[in-house]
């Protein structure tokens, strides 16, 4: 450690949030360049190689074969599946000398499918499999927790071509299975969940979490094995409800009820039900939301869901993507002078409404279902509007927040939520790039036919963090063995010159015998200090060389678990290795 390029620091920074990135920084294993971007020290390179072998080892095992593309792209690919422009902000845009356009890569599906149109022309030359792991970049508008969400990391992508869909089917699992082996390898507690295919297009698609209370995903799980990300969670859609017989709609005075809240405290004294209470969950809110699309235009979007229920942001955001979501606020308002702030009620909505803004309903909003919703009139509204008789909408959409207790999409159960963190996500990308780019290739009959893809990605510096979040403890980290930059961290805790040279040739036995070491030989640093840095920087071992010594003893600690035991100079290798 006299030599080592690393600093320990005793305050964490001002900026962190998560446990990781404090003891990552104040260990010394990253050191912040920028806001979301991170130098990465003699330390931490160690541990992110090792996470990146373990990548490279499961991903060789399937077939995969490795490539490294440039990280500065030409535009021109990206015009071609629209991604130029569908990335919107979060993409990075530069020009050379000569004005050309370029962008740093967020991900690479066009580069990969260019160079395979590029070698190959027949079905003889498929399926193939062709990964590599680089430095990425997307300009995130919020980047935080260090290196869990940075706007530069590394990560795995890969790619399979297959000429049919039975092909891709067959990768898409072995991805899949070398992805359980990768993670299992790591050391995460980790569940595999159904997710929307987003912007990347596609069928079949699953993330891989790490369950984490600090993770920015949300996902759902039911006790009979359903398990997916909420953005990809589907509604079950009750049955509609015979209209004959309803009761008809009729609009009344709520003075002063522009909220959930008021509404139904005001109903149930004005207008108290005979069975039970009014509820929220018996109201319809019209919510109004601005889509502002790639190309810069924008349009209004109304999205109706029982008063019980909030719109959760990342739902609607996914239904809508690649537009991105702004406020409806009162410059809005003002320009569609049709809509009657905390009064909104479907008459006023609809593509064939006076206002023209497009409606669409919670899935749950079924025909025959009654409901008290806005009348478009200050201080008014309506009872017992009935959908399918009185009011419809344009569609519908999976907006509204999912809750404990929903049932799951397969009937396994009740709903739990928890959260995660992705570290990696599988997609059957299909034939969307492949169109896009002219992909073909030669079948077997000798007519051209369009290759088949899939997509799936890693998050190599992610997962550095993520194994950090599920494995420290007050002191600081601790490292498993498979990823730790140093298997043992052999603490000189004398001063003597006998004591240091016993050592100096612990270390070089241990070294040997092929184990990683660590050693701490700094000859003005108090052993309390020594102690604490070892804790903090978490090798899976420390060895501490003392006063014992000269009795052939040393104490051995074990990092998670706290043990220690005094070893036989002589026997240290054999207990290593036993351990």
């Amino acid at each position: 450690m006299t030599q080592l390029f690393v600093r320990t620091l005793r305050d964490a920074p001002a900026d962190a949030e998560v446990p990781s990135h404090r003891l990552l920084v104040r260990a010394g294993y990253v050191r912040r360049a920028a806001p979301g971007i991170y130098s990465w020290l003699p330390l931490g390179l160690a541990v992110l190689g090792k996470v990146e072998k373990i990548v490279r080892e499961e991903m060789n095992a399937i077939g995969a074969q490795e490539v490294r593309f440039p990280a500065l792209l030409p535009r021109e690919p990206y015009e071609a599946t629209n991604r130029w422009t569908e990335y919107g902000p979060n993409l990075f845009r530069l020009q050379d000398r000569r004005g050309n356009d370029l962008l740093l890569g967020p991900t690479h599906e066009e580069m990969f499918a260019l160079l395979v149109k590029d070698l190959f022309s027949s079905y003889k030359d498929l399926p193939t499999t062709l990964y590599q792991i680089q430095t990425k970049y997307r300009d995130e508008a919020r980047p935080r927790a260090g290196i869990l969400r940075g706007r530069e990391f590394v990560m795995k992508d890969s790619y399979s071509f297959d000429v049919t869909d039975e092909g891709l089917e067959v990768s898409y699992r072995n991805h899949r299975d070398a992805y359980i082996r990768i993670f299992d390898r790591l050391g995460l507690e980790y569940v595999i969940v159904h997710a929307d295919s987003g912007a990347m297009g596609g069928s079949a698609s699953e993330e891989f979490l790490a369950v984490t209370p600090i993770g920015e995903d949300t996902f759902v799980r039911s006790p009979g094995g359903y398990a997916a990300n909420v953005e990809a969670v589907t509604t079950v859609v009750p049955p509609a409800q015979p209209i004959d017989g309803l009761p008809e709609s009729h609009v009344e005075d709520t003075p002063g009820t522009p909220t959930i809240e008021t509404l139904v405290a005001h109903l149930n004294e004005t207008f108290p039900r005979d069975d039970r209470p009014w509820s929220a969950a018996d109201t319809l809110k019209n919510v109004l939301v601005l889509l502002r699309h790639p190309d810069g235009t924008t349009e209004p979007l109304a999205i109706g869901v029982p008063g019980d229920r909030e719109v959760d942001a990342k739902r609607l955001e996914t239904q809508v993507s690649p537009a991105e979501v702004e406020p409806f606020d009162d410059a809005q308002f003002a320009r569609h002078p049709g809509l009657v702030k905390g009064y909104i009620g479907p008459g006023a909505l609809g593509t064939a409404s006076s206002t023209g803004i497009r409606y669409l309903l919670d899935p749950r909003v079924v025909p025959g279902t009654r409901w008290v919703t806005g009348a478009d009139a200050t201080g008014r509204h309506v009872i017992d509007l009935v959908a399918g008789r009185d009011f419809t909408a344009d569609g519908t959409i999976e907006a509204a927040e999912v809750r404990a207790g929903d049932p799951a999409p397969d009937g396994s159960g009740p709903l739990e939520l928890a959260r995660g963190m992705e570290m990696g996500h599988i997609f059957q990308l299909g034939r969307k790039y492949a169109d896009a780019l002219g992909l073909q290739v030669q079948g077997e009959d000798g007519k051209l036919v369009t290759v088949t893809m899939g997509s799936y990605g890693v998050g190599v510096s992610r997962a550095v963090a993520a194994v950090v979040e599920s494995s420290h403890d007050d002191l600081g980290i601790i490292w498993p063995k498979e990823l730790a930059p140093y298997e043992v961290h052999v603490v000189l805790a004398g001063k003597d010159e006998a004591t240091a040279a016993g050592a100096e040739q612990v270390v070089a036995d241990l070294e040997s015998a092929g184990i990683e070491v660590l050693f701490d030989d700094r000859p003005k640093v108090s052993p309390g200090v020594k102690f604490k840095d070892a804790e903090l920087l978490g090798m899976p071992t420390i060895v501490v060389v003392g006063r014992g010594y000269v009795d052939g003893v040393v104490e051995v600690k074990d990092r998670a678990t706290g043990e220690r035991r005094d070893v036989a100079v002589g026997e240290l290798v054999e207990h290593l290795r036993a351990g």
